[in-house]
């Protein structure tokens, strides 16, 4: 089974070719405002390494939020068009679910609780809170930065955050002795394999036609400041 991964809701855009539960290929860059530029090159690419076609994929799975607005437009328009035209399967995984699948899985040892943190602007971010196993313990939300915001998960055991929102927690709850961060880590659409794999297997198949991506929060277009436009 050959299932094409691809995350573009963060600021990396990352393409991942799984070859019977195994990533087989992958290519990635954090480059800023790549991803309408690099999508079809890095999946034409993981193709090509894999010596296969359009034609031998057998599913699809994108990231579905929350995320930059425009990442996610991209990655979710390009997912469906291919799912379309190929008539597969087209599946989906929660942003920040894939990425504390990601750590765990580079971090095999590790039985703690995962924070991924999106940056949302200003001192809010896109969180959840996720244990072994892929536990969800707290739902995605979109959080005020504040002390004491995760005390109680914080007192209960290990929690290492990461993502580039990460940053924004230091000097607020950076001295609490279970708190780790991770700068290091960067998503992966290698993070979305198990989550596919298990709705693959439990049928969970996403509508072509309506499928939306999860914003979470409603688009706002800023302001030109380029002189002339309004």
């Amino acid at each position: 089974m050959n299932i094409l991964l691809i995350e573009t809701a963060t600021q990396v855009c990352s393409v991942a070719l799984a070859i019977d539960g195994h990533i087989a290929a992958r290519r990635e860059s954090d480059t800023p405002n790549a991803h309408s530029t690099s999508l079809s090159v890095f999946i034409d690419e993981v193709l090509n390494e894999c010596r296969l076609h359009y034609g031998d994929l057998s599913a699809l799975c994108v990231s579905s939020g929350p995320g930059s607005y425009t990442g996610l437009r991209i990655g979710v328009s390009s997912a469906k068009g291919v799912c379309y035209a190929l008539d597969i399967p087209l599946l989906s995984a929660p942003t920040l679910l894939s990425m504390a699948a990601l750590y765990y899985r580079q971090h095999p040892g590790y039985q703690g609780m995962v924070c991924p943190m999106i940056d949302a602007r200003r001192m809010e971010c896109y969180t959840m809170l996720v244990g072994s196993g892929l536990v969800v313990l707290r739902d995605t939300s979109a959080d005020i930065i504040e002390k004491g915001l995760y005390d109680e998960y914080l007192n209960a055991g290990e929690v290492v955050f990461v993502g580039d929102g990460a940053a924004k927690t230091c000097d607020l709850i950076g001295s609490h002795p279970n708190a780790r961060y991770d700068e290091t880590f960067l998503p992966s659409a290698e993070g979305l394999l198990p989550i596919a794999l298990n709705r693959l297997r439990l049928g969970q198949m996403e509508d072509v036609a309506y499928f939306e991506p999860f914003y979470l929060k409603d688009f706002i277009a800023k302001k030109s400041v380029v002189h002339g436009l309004r």
